[in-house]
């Protein structure tokens, strides 16, 4: 249980040693769907989704690595767009969906992930979850992506080893085979 202290009857208060017996324990829950389940968790609601994630719920395909936003690693799908968890709090997914790389496919690889190894997109494959995650939010929202919208889309997505000329032709042949292109 996340203690959080609140004074009787409502009002604040500045907390000293004496005080301490005019305050009260509270739970703290936040209920959201993570891959398709239900979930209702007891933790502080400014606790970061990638802690929960990786710490609490061990699930480890969501990677930490800049912990400021700036390298898309943490990526993931919150209500279908891409999100980076090391900015998230706890409290920001209640209600919501959050989609890991490991909610994407159970079975086989998502065919984003099938490209990105065909085409030589991944070295170390550190970025690669935050890269899938961010390119399946992109298609989510844009169906008919180009290559010039994915490209955008992963700006916010840093690569340390591949040199991108594998992630780029992953997005060309992804432009190509995995959108819904409009009827004529």
């Amino acid at each position: 249980m996340f203690p959080l202290l609140v004074k009787k009857g409502g009002a604040h208060m500045s907390l000293s040693k004496d005080s301490l017996e005019n305050i009260e324990e509270v739970d703290s829950t936040v209920s959201f769907v993570l891959n398709g389940e239900v979930m209702t968790l007891n933790v502080d609601p400014s606790k970061r989704l990638i802690e929960i994630i990786r710490d609490d719920l061990n699930l480890t395909g969501t990677k930490i690595s800049c912990e400021i936003g700036r390298c898309g690693a943490c990526m993931v799908l919150i209500n279908g767009k891409p999100q980076n968890s090391c900015l998230t709090m706890a409290y920001q997914c209640e209600g919501k969906s959050v989609v890991t790389i490991e909610g994407l496919s159970k079975e086989k690889l998502d065919p984003v992930q099938q490209i990105l190894l065909e085409e030589g997109g991944l070295q170390c494959g550190y970025c690669t979850s935050g890269m899938v995650v961010s390119v399946k939010g992109i298609l989510k929202q844009c169906p008919n992506a180009s290559f010039e919208d994915l490209r955008e889309g992963l700006s916010g997505n840093l690569c340390r080893c591949t040199g991108y000329g594998g992630i780029l032709r992953s997005l060309e042949r992804i432009s190509k085979e995995c959108t819904v292109k409009k009827q004529e």
